[in-house]
């Protein structure tokens, strides 16, 4: 049944209010505003492939979002993770194919989307980043750097993920996967540049500050129709004072989240208040690709309270809205629960070679992995809270790389931080004591690793990358979720059940809403098991092409049987 009319537009934390679906009977009833073909709600990575790939099809396509487009893409780092054989791979002198890239890839993707999901998603892989390139992206294939969270400038491929541990090289021959856009600084923003002026250049309608509350249902054919947005009169003042408070809200949002949020509410209140009512008509179908839900404080507490006291990475629109709306008309969520917290500790290098413990003093996994694996064992199992042991040569190492080893501001700064000011002690017992750990369980976990230099770790540590802790004082970094000197962000990658080869959002039964599609982190994806650095701005990119070529072949047959 239809949402009360009145209901609040958004609500005080800027969280975007979402109403149950108009019913409509007849075009005539339904008050269209507007008609396209495609309708495309939210303008980040996902939703900006899907509308270039339906009008080079040949439809009539709109894009609509809430803010000013970008979304959580723009804010990326810009890492498409590719491999098959990439020129960029070529280049660096790495034979790299998509039977191999599947086989790393099922690691990391388990059972989120099916096998053969995951063979067409690397099949595609190397067109998918010839198409970047045809469109104004550029790419590199400078040689890996070590392994890293984020390669300086001048490096645009690198390891991005789990590829060189011995696990999983015991299954895939390592390749460097991660392709980073040429530009200084985090990549994002150049790269949605790209698809933005692609956008434009094919005429391809944007509306901003536009938010979708509603979807709109055929009655007789149960067919998403069109949707109910509130917008803000372009170029008025409360759109001009709306923008001006998410661009400061944004912008302090990772130091001072607390005053962001109530910027966000302001904004709310503007568009709670004088926003317009309007319904647009899409002919061919709706594409929902507004992004997670991490900035949803109810939705995460409800499916994911492990994460509450991680920092939200994304932009404000990711609040579940476009998730909220497909469950609206009967569409159903999975794996909410799933979550990445991003906790790297490389750089700098030497933290890898210490040992990560629990409040027991114990390990619980192998510290150089990627930093997703790290800090979701950390938060699932750990209440989050977790210590890096170093010992004075270790920590001498590491402030010497902080200072003069080229890293970036946000990974230096932190670091440092985190070193000056961490407890110490002259032996293993004495620091443990210090940190409220059993000595003796932290003195048999030290004694453990330093005996694995000689081979046999129980995490499968590269033998390269154990240092035994030996040369006091021994210090305790405290790297958990709360420590407000060394943030953990982290994003949801749960959302709606989709059909794999289309993107269509599915029902409770597993059957298709018609006129309904999803893509991006606001569907079930390659990215919604465990997170590796580029494949979710990949999956959005590669499931947003695959929505907008479904619904323009569907209406191509519709067409065709007429």
């Amino acid at each position: 049944m239809p949402a009360d009319a009145s209901a609040p537009a958004s609500t005080a934390d800027g969280t975007l209010a979402i109403e149950g679906p108009i019913i409509v009977s007849n075009e005539a009833e339904a008050g269209w505003s507007q008609h396209c073909d495609v309708l495309i709600v939210g303008f980040g990575a996902a939703g900006a492939a899907a509308a270039i790939t339906a009008k080079e099809a040949g439809a009539d396509v709109l894009i609509v979002d809430r803010f000013n487009g970008g979304g959580a893409s723009a804010k990326s780092g810009g890492v498409v993770y590719a491999g098959g054989g990439t020129r960029q791979q070529r280049a660096a002198g790495y034979a790299d194919t998509p039977e191999q890239m599947q086989r790393y890839l099922l690691r990391e993707v388990g059972d989120a989307v099916t096998p053969d999901t995951v063979r067409r998603f690397c099949e595609d892989s190397v067109g998918l980043i010839e198409w970047l390139e045809s469109i104004g992206a550029s790419f590199d294939s400078d040689q890996p750097p070590p392994k890293t969270s984020y390669p300086p400038d001048g490096c645009y491929l690198y390891y991005s993920g789990n590829e060189g541990l011995d696990d999983s090289a015991a299954v895939a021959v390592p390749a460097p996967r991660g392709h980073r856009m040429r530009d200084a600084g985090l990549s994002g923003k150049a790269l949605f540049a790209v698809l933005r002026r692609r956008v434009e250049a094919l005429a391809i309608p944007v509306q901003t500050q536009c938010a979708v509350q509603r979807l709109i249902v055929d009655r007789h054919s149960g067919a998403v129709v069109g949707v109910e947005v509130q917008r803000l009169l372009p170029g008025s003042a409360a759109a001009v004072e709306h923008a001006r408070l998410i661009r400061r809200a944004e912008a302090v949002h990772n130091v001072l989240p607390a005053l962001a949020d109530r910027w966000r509410a302001r904004a709310s209140l503007i568009e709670r208040e004088q926003a317009q009512r309007l319904r647009i008509r899409a002919r061919r179908g709706v594409l929902l690709s507004t992004g997670g839900f991490v900035f949803n404080r109810e939705m995460l507490a409800r499916h994911a309270p492990k994460y509450l006291a991680n920092m939200r990475l994304g932009t404000t629109g990711c609040d579940g809205s476009g998730i909220r709306l497909g469950q609206s008309v009967g569409g159903v969520a999975a794996r909410m629960d799933r979550v990445s917290a991003w906790r790297f500790i490389n750089p700098p290098l030497p933290w890898a070679k210490g040992i990560v413990v629990d409040r027991h003093g114990q390990r619980f996994c192998n510290e150089q992995a990627y930093g997703a694996r790290l800090g979701v064992a950390m938060c699932e199992a750990r209440e989050g809270r977790a210590w890096l042991i170093l010992d004075a040569g270790l920590r001498r190492r590491a402030i010497r790389d902080a200072l003069f080893g080229g890293l970036w501001a946000f990974q230096s700064v932190p670091a440092l931080l985190l070193m000056l000011f961490s407890p110490r002690a002259r032996n293993v017992a004495a620091l443990a004591q210090r940190m409220s750990m059993p000595p003796q369980a932290l003195e048999a976990t030290v004694a453990q690793y330093n005996a694995a230099a000689q081979g046999g770790d129980v995490f499968h540590k590269s033998p390269a990358m154990i240092q035994p802790l030996t040369e006091g004082p021994f210090w305790a970094l405290d790297i958990s979720a709360r420590n407000p000197r060394f943030p953990c962000p982290a994003i949801t990658l749960g959302g709606l059940r989709v059909d794999e080869a289309t993107g269509a959002v599915l029902d409770a039964n597993g059957c298709a809403i018609a006129g309904l599609h999803a893509a991006g982190r606001a569907a079930i994806g390659l990215a919604s098991n465990h997170y590796i650095s580029g494949l979710s701005l990949a999956d959005c990119l590669w499931s947003g092409q695959r929505a907008a070529r479904a619904l323009v072949a569907s209406a191509a047959a519709q067409t065709a049987a007429a």
